[in-house]
């Protein structure tokens, strides 16, 4: 017989508290290889979401959801689980080129997702 293998599972640890989530499903705009706890901003004339980043003109500047789960779309856009409210660790976060920590703060809050 032959020894047990042990392993651990480590749970992503995206939350930081008890203020309610709420989940939705949002379509990922192709062409994006990304991991749960990425900063989001939607297209305004797709209303695709795309990794938010502060030179972009087309809405997605603004971070506006958090994404649930890696998703990938380099072969076409796909759906994939969104936060629109709750509470998440900062530390655990993704951000696009030139949004800062504050920014997505600043941004989020009003939307009912706190970042810790």
């Amino acid at each position: 017989m032959t020894n047990p293998v042990r392993s651990s599972y480590l749970p992503s640890q995206l939350s930081a508290g008890d203020f309610p989530i709420v989940m939705d499903a949002a379509v990922i705009a192709a062409g994006q290889k990304l991991r749960r706890g990425a900063v989001l901003g939607q297209i305004t004339a797709s209303k695709e979401y795309q990794l938010s980043k502060a030179a972009a003109d087309d809405g997605s500047q603004v971070p506006s959801v958090i994404l649930d789960q890696d998703v990938d779309t380099t072969e076409g856009a796909k759906s994939a689980p969104v936060r629109l409210t709750g509470q998440v660790l900062g530390s655990q976060l993704t951000f696009g080129e030139g949004v800062t920590l504050a920014a997505a703060k600043a941004a989020l809050r009003p939307l009912s997702i706190f970042i810790r």
